[in-house]
């Protein structure tokens, strides 16, 4: 079996207790969409966007519970 790509945003969304549908909302897409992204490898540029978001939500809630 070949390893999921984009790995790094899976785990850290994953670790942060942040679903990726949250992130697809944050970035203005639908969870299809942002599903369908993570298929390929992202550019470092956007992966650290991604990242950034993951982090910013995590914050959030954090913040409120």
């Amino acid at each position: 079996m070949t390893e999921l790509a984009n790995k790094e945003i899976r785990d850290a969304a994953k670790a942060a207790g942040v679903r990726l549908w949250q992130v697809a909302h944050c970035m203005g897409v639908t969870d299809a969409t942002f599903s369908r992204k993570l298929r390929f490898e992202l550019p470092a540029e956007e992966r650290d966007r991604i990242l950034g978001i993951i982090t910013s939500i995590s914050t959030q809630k954090a913040q409120v519970g």
